[in-house]
């Protein structure tokens, strides 16, 4: 048995799968409010972050999620994944790279990069897979035009 740390042999070492085309961009900065003691970004913002480049996604692809939702359709995630490459601290700007990984009738699936600001260095590296819900919460496909707008060019 070594001393050695449990992370020295870990599988998550690899790097995730490249962001498919076309991702999108979100340039933000880390507020006071997502910080520990240390001035280090508190790991649990991470997935707020990967929200709001997956909401300006969509946004940009001319749907809301407001949108979305008043058509009685709910991503729900079910499953959430990040792995941290390096640390942010308070003041620092960062990019949120979005990107769709997989879409069908009822599922959707976003992988999320949080990059340096000249796109070069990867500061972590994420995913979601949400499932199409209506508001009894039973699943369900998404509209044909809503799956067209968030899947489409």
């Amino acid at each position: 048995m070594t001393n050695s740390p449990s992370s020295a042999s870990s599988p998550n070492k690899a790097p995730l799968a490249p962001l498919p085309a076309p991702y999108d961009d979100l340039e933000l900065r880390v507020r006071y409010s997502e910080t520990d003691r240390m001035g280090v970004a508190h790991n649990r913002v991470y997935f707020d972050w990967f929200e709001m480049g997956r909401t300006e996604f969509c946004r940009r692809k001319g749907l809301s999620y407001r949108e979305i939702e008043e058509r009685d359709v709910f991503l729900v995630v079910a499953e959430a994944f990040c792995r941290y490459r390096q640390p942010l601290r308070y003041d620092d700007c960062f990019l949120v790279r979005t990107a769709l990984r997989d879409i069908s009738p009822k599922k959707a699936s976003f992988a999320y990069e949080l990059r340096t600001l000249d796109g070069t260095g990867i500061i972590a590296q994420g995913y979601t897979v949400h499932i199409a819900v209506n508001k009894s919460g039973t699943v369900s496909a998404m509209p044909d035009d809503v799956f067209a707008r968030i899947g489409g060019p």
